[in-house]
């Protein structure tokens, strides 16, 4: 059983003041021998917490599931979510416990969760745990994206369990310490409309509004506004990711973010030889994510966040789907307008042309033709200009 530490860290858990049906209570599962592989210090001082403290052995229990802080409320959230465009009526952080929340240095509420901490009632028999590689690959993708400026959860730890996991073979454990402005998804909301729980809806809706979205409280239609911003912050996410190259790989509504990070780092990559159709994980095998499908896969799962909202938008339902779907309309303006706007800056192009589309397209079909690296590409040009 996960023991309780005198360690206190500033935790202010808002998510599990919500009903008990949004999450599950339960501590990590302790493991055999942690071993600290890597602290973001800069991350830690950030959220207000010694880096040396978590370090110690005493964090580093912590940072394993080992130990559980004072003020923790160490939940696993329900959610549900469409995978590869099925639905799953219930999936959950079955391998994630959120330990809590903290306010960083700018005044922003910050997730600190644990991932590969432990089976939990959403584990549908799955062993609860992560292996090392993967658990580095998030480290520092996530790290690597937060440096490039696009909206990302993060990474503050790494720790090894000293304990195999099973996979296709047995490959040595870990746990990482992920920190998100929120877990809140669109698979959040699913899990709720799928149930025809209303209140549970409005309860989340209103979280949402207060934690991500306070400017929209005084909107005449909060709700709407709610899905208007939301719209607008993935549109300006996936143009971002396209602008470095980069393939999320399981774009479910489960991974999905509601604040509008990129988060669960899985088969993800930056791609080399530029391919529309790239794509990195090995069970997308009709490319439903690839490279190119990105920027229709986000309103596809923007219009599944939409439908949960239909209540709350109206009590009449032709006219919650013409306010939906006007918002959702908004979606492919403001995603090629971001792109544009990236791609002006990456070809150096500091006055606004007509051609400017045209220019970065024949750029890019040429990209295509000749599998010219993506990233090189564009760093060739800048050194041409220089």
């Amino acid at each position: 059983m996960t023991n309780a530490s005198g360690l206190i860290l500033p935790f202010d858990n808002s998510y599990a003041r919500l009903p008990e049906r949004f999450y599950a209570r339960l501590p990590p599962t302790p493991v055999a021998a942690p071993r600290l592989l890597k602290l973001n210090h800069a991350l830690a001082r950030q959220l207000g917490l010694d880096p040396d403290v978590l370090a110690s052995p005493e964090g580093v229990e912590i940072l394993a599931g080992n130990r559980v802080a004072e003020g923790s409320t160490p939940i696993a959230l329900a959610y549900a979510g469409h995978q590869f465009g099925g639905f799953s009526p219930q999936l959950g952080d079955g391998r994630a416990i959120l330990l809590g929340e903290v306010v960083d240095r700018d005044g922003v509420r910050r997730d600190i969760q644990l991932k590969g901490s432990g089976p939990t009632p959403f584990s549908r028999r799955g062993d609860g745990r992560a292996a090392l590689g993967p658990v580095l690959r998030e480290y520092l993708v996530s790290e690597a994206m937060f440096v490039l400026g696009i909206p990302t959860t993060r990474s503050l730890a790494a720790v090894s369990t000293g304990e195999p996991v099973w996979r296709e073979a047995e490959l040595p454990g870990a746990v990482l310490t992920r920190v998100a402005s929120s877990h809140i998804r669109v698979g959040t909301f699913q899990f709720f409309a799928a149930r025809g729980d209303l209140e549970a809806l409005r309860l989340l809706a209103d979280h949402v509004i207060d934690r991500h979205y306070p400017e929209v409280r005084g909107e005449p239609q909060p709700y709407c506004a709610l899905f208007e911003q939301v719209i607008a912050r993935q549109a300006s996410l996936v143009a971002q990711w396209l602008l470095v190259g980069f393939i999320h790989g399981v774009m479910n509504t489960d991974n999905t973010s509601i604040a509008g990070e990129t988060i669960d780092y899985g088969p993800c990559a930056f791609m080399n030889a530029y391919d529309p159709a790239t794509v990195y994980s090995s069970i997308d095998t009709q490319g439903r994510y690839a490279y190119a499908n990105q920027p229709r896969i986000a309103p596809w799962n923007l219009a599944r966040f939409g439908e949960t909202l239909l209540p709350l938008l109206s009590d009449d339902t032709d006219a919650a789907l013409a306010m939906a779907n006007e918002s959702l309309q908004t979606f492919q303006p403001r995603f090629a307008a971001a792109l544009l706007q990236g791609l002006r800056r990456k070809l150096g192009l500091f006055t606004e042309e007509e051609g400017d589309a045209m220019l970065a397209d024949d750029l890019l079909k040429a990209m295509a033709a000749n599998q010219a690296d993506f990233t090189l590409t564009f760093r060739r040009l800048g050194d041409a200009a220089a």
